[in-house]
C-alpha cells in the first residue's frame, strides 16, 4: 500500500478508503479465527466475523471490486452457517478462511494499471477458493485440501507500520477528527521540544551564578561595616560616617532586591523546566504508537508456521497498549520475526514430544512489552526444551571458537552470548526456517544499532527467554560527558560497561602494552586522545578517569581527562555532506549552547582494535599516557583477502614498518585521507573500489599525490600493468613476489628503511 500523508481521512480516495477498510476488518477476522481455533466453543466470535465480512462486501461493492464482493460474500455465508450450527469451523475450515483474508488483501492492493491482466493471473485461484468455501458452507466434501497453501509464507505480507499509521482510523475512545502529520514534521517538532527541554536547564546555572553575586554583595557589606567601625575611631568620623551609613543602607537594599529576584527566578525556573518537560513528553507521545500496532501479523505468522511444522503453538501477547517510539517499533519487526520463528522451530516441541515430557500438547510463546527503569523491555519466551549449557559448551569448542580450558571457565551467561555470533547455530541441518545462524545475529545488530542490550536465559526442559532492553526514544540520549583535550564528548550510558577512577598502581604492563584487571579479566588501557587523534594526555598526578567500553571478548579502558557528569542530550544528526566521521555518531548542544559530539562506541571499539592489530598502541605510563613520536615509516596494505593482508602486514612489520590494513579501495581511500602514510600497497581486483581507481584518486589529490603506490595482483596481465602505471603507480608486482625479497626491495627503493 502507498504511504500517504493526509490531514484527515476525508482526503482519501474511495479505493484508499477501501484499503483502510480491508486492513481493519481483516484484522478483526484474523483475531476471531485465531480465537475460534484455540477455543472452538467461543461462538460469540461469529457475530463479529459476520459483521466484518458484511462490511467488506459493502465496501467492495461501492468501489466496484466484484472479486472482493464475491470473496467477502462467500466468507459471510460460511460464518452464518457456522452460527446456525450447520457447520463447524475447525482447523481445515479456518485454514481456508485465512486464504480468503489473503485474497482480499491481494485484491485491495492490486495495481491500478493492467487490471485485466491481474485478474486473468489471479482469477483462477479466486474461483477455486470460492468453489471450495461454498462446498464447505453447504456441508459437502472439500474439492482440494488447502493446508499446503496456508503453510506457504509467500502470502501477502501484513501492512507495514508506516501505512498502518497513516491510514488506519482511530479505534474506540479516540476522537474521530485526527490531524495527520508527516514523519518529517513530527521529527522536527520533537527536536524543537527537546531543545526547549535542554534550554530550560540553562536557568539553573544562571541562578547559581546570581547566588555567587549575592555572596559577593554580602562580602562588600561586611567590608563596609568594618570600614565604618574604623572610621568611627578616627578623626574622619564626622565627615564620612553619614556617607558610609547611606552606602550600607543602599547595599542592604540591593541585597534584598537580589534576594527577591532570586526567589522569582527560582519559581520561574521550576515552572519553565516543568512546562518544557511536559511539552517534550506531549510531543514524544505523538511519536509513540501502541506496541500492538506493530505486531498485528505475528499471531497469524506463528500459527501458520507451527502448522507447517506439525506443531501446536499459542502466542500470548502482553503489553499491547505499551507505547513505543515509532522509529523503534519499525525496527522491531525483523528481529521479533526472527525470535518468534526461532521460538516456534527451536523452542516448541511437537505434541507427541510434549506429552512424553508431561507438558500440554500445545506450546506457548509469550511476547511482552513494558517500560522499566526508563527503558523499553521486550521479552520473547517459550516453554520448550531450552538449551543445555553443557551441550552449548561442547558446540562452542567443536566450532573452534575457544579452546576447552577457556570454555570450562565460562559462566552460563557468557556461554549464551555465543548464540548471538554471526553464523553460530546448534542445528546440524539447514532448513528454510533455521539452521544458518543468521536470525539472532540480525536481532543483535538491531539492538546494538539503537544502543540497547540483549539478555538471554535458559532453563533446560522448561524454555528460553530473550529480553531486549531498548531506549524509549532515539531522539533523546542519556550520556556521560567527558573532557578530552579541553573538549566535551558524550558517550551513551547504555554502551558503557563501567566507569572508574583507576589507581595508578593498578596499571600493569604485558608485552609492552598496559592493562588493568577488572572482574578477573585483563582490560587493555589506552587514551581517548590517541583514538580521537586530538593531542596528548597531560601528566596525571591523581587517579586516572577511565571509561570501559566493549563486550566480554573485546573490552578496553579509555582514559579521559575528567568526567563532567551525566546529561540528557537531544540528538542532532550531523550534516550528511560530512560523510561518516570516524568514532562519532551525532552531535548535540549543551545548556550554554556550546556543541558536543556524541561518540559512536561501536566505531570507537573498532578503531581501538585496528590500533591494537597494527601495533600502534603507544606506551601507557603510571604518571601519564604519552603519545609516542617515534620516527617510523607507516605503510597501508590494501587487500580484500584476509590471508594476503596479514601476510603483507607481518612481512612489513617484521622489518620495523608500522603497517595498517584496509579491506578494499573505499576503506583505503578513507584511511589515506584521515592518516599520514609513507607508502600504499594495494591489490587490483577488490569490491567497491579497485586498486587502480584508488591510485588514480590519490594522484589527483594535492596532499596525497606524492605518496608512492605499489600495485599487486594475482594476474600478470600486461594491460593491468599498463593501467596501473598510467594511473600513477610506482611499482606493479604479482603476488608471487611475496615469497622473495622483491616486495621488500620495492619498499626500500621507494621509502627507505623503517627508521629515519
Amino acid at each position: 500500500m502507498k504511504n500517504h500523508n493526509f490531514d484527515d481521512l476525508s482526503n482519501l480516495s474511495m479505493l484508499e478508503l477501501f484499503q483502510v477498510e480491508v486492513e481493519n476488518q481483516t484484522e478483526v477476522i484474523t483475531n476471531g479465527l485465531l480465537t475460534l481455533e484455540r477455543d472452538p466453543n467461543a461462538l460469540s466470535q461469529l457475530e463479529a466475523l459476520m459483521r466484518a465480512a458484511h462490511s467488506l462486501k459493502g465496501a467492495a461493492r461501492i468501489v466496484n471490486l466484484d472479486l472482493a464482493v464475491h470473496v467477502a460474500h462467500t466468507m459471510e455465508d460460511c460464518f452464518v452457517a457456522a452460527q446456525q450450527g450447520r457447520i463447524q469451523l475447525r482447523q481445515p475450515e479456518i485454514d481456508l478462511l485465512f486464504q480468503g483474508i489473503d485474497l482480499l488483501m491481494q485484491i485491495a492492493q492490486r495495481p491500478d494499471q493492467n487490471v485485466d491482466a491481474w485478474e486473468a493471473e489471479h482469477g483462477g485461484r479466486i474461483k477455486d477458493f470460492l468453489a471450495e468455501l461454498a462446498a464447505v458452507t453447504a456441508g459437502k466434501p472439500r474439492p482440494t485440501p488447502a493446508t499446503t497453501e496456508v503453510a506457504n509464507t509467500s502470502s501477502p505480507a501484513a501492512p507495514t507500520p508506516e501505512t498502518t499509521t497513516s491510514l488506519v482510523p482511530q479505534r474506540a475512545g479516540v476522537p474521530d477528527r485526527v490531524l495527520r502529520l508527516t514523519a518529517e514534521n513530527l521529527n522536527r517538532l520533537l527536536g524543537l521540544a527537546g531543545e526547549s527541554l535542554v534550554e530550560s536547564r540553562w536557568l539553573r546555572p544562571f541562578a547559581d551564578s546570581l547566588l555567587r553575586l549575592k555572596r559577593m554583595q554580602a562580602d562588600v557589606a561586611q567590608a563596609m561595616e568594618d570600614m565604618r567601625d574604623s572610621v568611627a575611631a578616627s578623626q574622619l568620623a564626622a565627615e564620612l560616617g553619614d556617607q558610609i551609613a547611606e552606602l550600607t543602607e543602599r547595599v542592604a537594599e540591593c541585597r534584598q532586591f537580589l534576594s527577591d529576584r532570586l526567589v522569582d527566578l527560582d519559581m520561574f525556573d521550576r515552572r519553565s523546566a516543568n512546562l518544557s518537560h511536559r511539552l517534550y513528553l506531549e510531543v514524544l507521545q505523538c511519536r509513540m504508537r501502541p506496541f500492538g500496532e506493530g505486531i498485528q501479523a505475528f499471531p497469524r505468522m506463528v500459527r501458520d508456521l507451527a502448522r507447517s511444522l506439525g506443531k501446536e503453538v499459542r502466542l500470548e501477547i502482553a503489553g499491547e497498549n505499551t507505547h513505543v517510539d515509532r522509529d523503534i517499533l519499525d525496527k522491531l519487526e525483523a528481529p521479533l520475526t526472527h525470535l518468534l520463528r526461532n521460538a516456534v522451530d527451536h523452542g516448541c516441541e511437537t505434541p507427541e514430544e510434549r506429552r512424553r515430557t508431561g507438558k500440554p500438547p500445545a506450546g506457548t510463546i509469550h511476547l511482552e512489552a513494558r517500560h522499566r527503569a526508563g527503558m523499553l523491555m521486550i521479552t520473547v519466551s517459550d516453554d520448550g526444551p531450552g538449551i543445555d549449557p553443557e551441550l552449548l559448551r561442547e558446540t562452542i569448542v567443536q566450532k573452534r571458537l575457544i579452546n576447552q580450558s577457556t570454555a570450562a571457565k565460562l559462566s552460563e551467561t557468557e556461554l549464551l552470548e555465543f548464540l548471538l555470533l554471526p553464523g553460530f547455530t546448534m542445528r546440524q541441518t539447514v532448513t528454510e526456517i533455521s539452521g544458518r545462524g543468521i536470525g539472532l545475529d540480525i536481532v543483535h545488530n538491531m539492538v546494538k544499532a539503537v544502543r540497547g542490550s540483549i539478555r538471554i536465559a535458559t532453563q533446560p526442559g522448561r524454555g528460553m527467554r530473550f529480553q531486549l532492553h531498548l531506549p524509549l526514544t532515539l531522539s533523546v540520549l542519556r550520556t556521560l560527558l567527558v573532557e578530552v583535550a579541553g573538549e566535551p564528548y558524550a558517550i551513551p550510558l547504555s554502551q558503557i560497561t563501567r566507569t572508574l577512577k583507576l589507581e595508578q598502581d593498578r596499571v600493569e604492563t604485558l608485552e609492552g602494552r598496559h592493562y588493568f584487571t577488572m572482574d578477573k579479566q585483563q582490560v587493555g588501557l589506552l587514551t581517548a586522545h590517541q583514538v580521537l587523534d586530538c593531542g596528548q594526555q597531560q601528566p596525571a598526578h591523581d587517579d586516572l578517569p577511565v571509561v570501559v567500553l566493549g563486550d566480554r571478548n573485546s573490552r578496553y579502558g579509555v582514559v579521559v581527562d575528567r568526567f563532567l557528569g551525566e546529561r540528557e542530550l537531544v540528538v542532532q544528526p550531523l550534516d550528511s555532506r560530512l560523510g561518516k566521521i570516524p568514532d562519532i555518531s551525532a552531535g548535540s548542544l549543551m545548556e550554554d549552547g556550546s556543541p558536543v559530539l556524541i561518540v559512536d562506541v561501536e566505531d570507537m571499539v573498532a578503531s581501538i582494535e585496528k590500533l591494537v592489530s597494527s601495533g600502534r598502541l603507544d606506551d601507557v605510563r603510571r604518571e601519564a599516557i604519552e603519545v609516542s613520536a617515534r620516527p617510523i615509516k607507516r605503510i597501508l596494505a590494501v587487500d580484500d583477502s584476509l590471508t594476503v593482508r596479514e601476510l603483507e602486514r607481518k612481512l612489513l612489520s617484521s622489518r620495523g614498518y608500522i603497517t595498517d590494513v584496509a579491506v578494499d579501495g573505499r576503506d583505503a581511500w578513507n584511511a589515506v585521507r584521515a592518516g599520514n602514510y609513507d607508502l600504499v600497497i594495494t591489490d587490483v581486483d577488490m569490491p567497491r573500489m579497485d586498486g587502480i581507481e584508488l591510485a588514480t584518486l590519490m594522484k589527483q589529490d594535492a596532499r596525497l599525490k606524492s605518496v608512492p603506490v605499489v600495485i599487486v595482483s594475482y594476474k600478470d596481465r600486461e594491460e593491468d600493468r599498463l593501467r596501473g602505471l598510467e594511473a600513477g603507480a610506482d611499482y606493479y608486482l604479482t603476488k608471487g613476489s611475496f615469497h622473495d625479497e622483491t616486495l621488500l626491495q620495492a619498499v626500500l627503493d621507494l621509502i627507505g628503511e623503517a627508521d629515519t
